[in-house]
């Protein structure tokens, strides 16, 4: 029998009364005192070192993460090197976020890989789709990019966009909902 994250991963809408769905909030639990700590960390070092925790991944030294900073269970986002993430940036990662090298994350960023369907009568359900940031990415302060989306290498994401689609490399892409502006 498949875990509920590998039915999520899957592409399963799972309804929230599932009795799975308490994995879920005990990753979370688990993760609270772990942010707590991190958001009053005071170096980069201590910071680095609660988000591998947090991730259960090495976080490199050339990393960068501005506190405060917020996840629901972390466990399924991926940092690669010459990462900056500035300050009160939120990732919902039930989904998967990969962040490949040399990505620039402006403050307030939200990267958001879960949702629910619009039917009322199934919406006390989730989904979730991964979000895939490629190298040397740039997200400006305040967007936020949803489930499913990749955002391509070298592009440009401008300070308070929604970005629902995928973003193709080499691009900068502005607005609610965002549309490509300028090829790179």
């Amino acid at each position: 029998m498949k875990t509920i994250f590998e039915r999520l991963h899957s592409g399963e809408t799972v309804p929230m009364n599932d009795p799975d769905f308490q994995k879920i909030h005990d990753i979370v639990m688990k993760s609270k005192p772990l942010l707590v700590e991190l958001n009053n960390a005071v170096d980069f070092k201590r910071v680095r070192a609660l988000l591998s925790k947090i991730t259960q991944s090495e976080i490199d030294q050339s990393t960068t993460i501005f506190t405060p900073f917020h996840t629901n269970l972390g466990i399924f986002t991926k940092f690669g090197k010459n990462v900056f993430i500035n300050h009160d940036c939120s990732f919902l990662d039930i989904g998967g976020i990969t962040i490949d090298d040399g990505v620039m994350i402006g403050p307030k960023v939200k990267l958001i890989t879960e949702g629910h369907p619009l039917n009322a009568t199934t919406r006390h359900s989730l989904y979730a789709k991964p979000i895939h940031l490629h190298k040397n990415a740039w997200i400006g302060a305040g967007a936020t990019i949803l489930p499913g989306v990749n955002i391509g290498e070298n592009s440009m994401v401008a300070a308070d966009s929604l970005v629902l689609k995928d973003v193709p490399p080499n691009t900068v892409v502005a607005g609610i909902p965002a549309k490509i502006i300028k090829e790179l």
